[in-house]
């Protein structure tokens, strides 16, 4: 009886660890997603006649020790006229969890009227979650679970995608972790107990995301967008967002999550080719008294034509 007891208390351990990952979103979240949209759905590299790298650091909620820090690096663009391809990788900590991984995408697309186009994206790469059990504290230290080397779990990962678009405006809806992996994170002797707890496989989710851009005159334009995500049982989560830009150079805006976050967000873009960018969130009234809020830093670059800002202004 008391080996058993003690295999639950490390199955519980394990489960509040990854419990973000396992019965909610799973995915890291990054503010800035109407910029480094590439990451929320792969289809929309066919979106644009050039490629372009966006990498965004977030650290969330900064005050409390162990605390999420996610930093994604995207690639993307068009190959041909029809053909878009991309990269994403990624690094996401928190606590004593870490997940990296990374992925390659392929991206159709073709024209449904003069104006507006279509795409389909599949993207395949692999996941590898990582339990470091160094620094734990938990009250059996003879515990036979959490004796031994961290645990290291690696699988294949797969994202398809949809988009539709025009000059002014996309929208689309993208379904990450496609395969449903599973995660295996305890020997076959704990998972009759742990399937108790939870599933242990990476779910699929489900994000829809839209925007899109009004010129008021030739120097300023605002581009409201949305972005809903929902994964299982989960409450959908949705994020708004609205940014106003400045002769296509100076952009500011603000965000709004139903989970009671504002978030506020500027940028500068030099010679039509490099941008940066920061965010910062303010929480809802039940963290605020715990964290200083999320900053999320975010710097692109776009391998333009040598020529095409001459043929832009003319």
């Amino acid at each position: 009886m008391k080996i058993i007891e003690m295999k639950k208390i490390s199955i519980l351990i394990i489960a509040i660890c990854f419990g973000g990952m396992l019965n909610a979103q799973q995915l890291p979240q990054i503010t800035q997603y109407m910029i480094n949209n590439y990451a929320v759905n792969p289809a929309v590299s066919a979106m644009h006649d050039y490629y372009q790298v966006k990498m965004t650091v977030r650290n969330q909620w900064i005050g409390i020790t162990d605390a999420p820090r996610t930093t994604m690096l995207s690639v993307y663009g068009k190959k041909s006229k029809n053909v878009g391809l991309g990269g994403l990788v990624f690094n996401d900590k928190a606590g004593p969890t870490s997940r990296i991984g990374g992925s390659a995408s392929y991206t159709y697309s073709f024209a449904i009227t003069k104006a507006v186009k279509m795409s389909f994206a599949l993207s395949g790469g692999f996941t590898q979650f990582k339990l470091t059990k160094s620094g734990m504290n938990y009250e059996d230290k003879s515990d036979p679970l959490m004796k031994g080397g961290d645990v290291v779990r690696t699988t294949p990962d797969a994202t398809f995608g949809f988009n539709i678009f025009a000059d002014k405006w996309y929208f689309g809806a993208a379904i990450p972790q496609l395969l449903t992996m599973n995660l295996s994170l305890i020997d076959d002797d704990f998972s009759r107990i742990y399937d108790a707890y939870s599933e242990g496989s990476l779910a699929r989710h489900f994000y829809v995301l839209g925007a899109y851009k009004h010129d008021f005159n030739p120097f300023w334009s605002i581009e409201p967008s949305l972005l809903l995500k929902t994964v299982g049982a989960a409450p959908l989560q949705a994020d708004f967002g609205i940014k106003t830009t400045y002769d296509d150079k100076f952009w500011l805006g603000m965000g709004y999550r139903n989970n009671g976050e504002m978030s506020a967000l500027l940028g500068y873009s030099i010679h039509e080719r490099y941008s940066i960018g920061y965010s910062y969130d303010i929480l809802s009234s039940d963290m605020s008294a715990y964290s200083g809020g999320s900053h999320e830093f975010m710097i692109g670059i776009r391998f333009l034509a040598a020529n095409e800002s001459e043929i832009t202004r003319k």
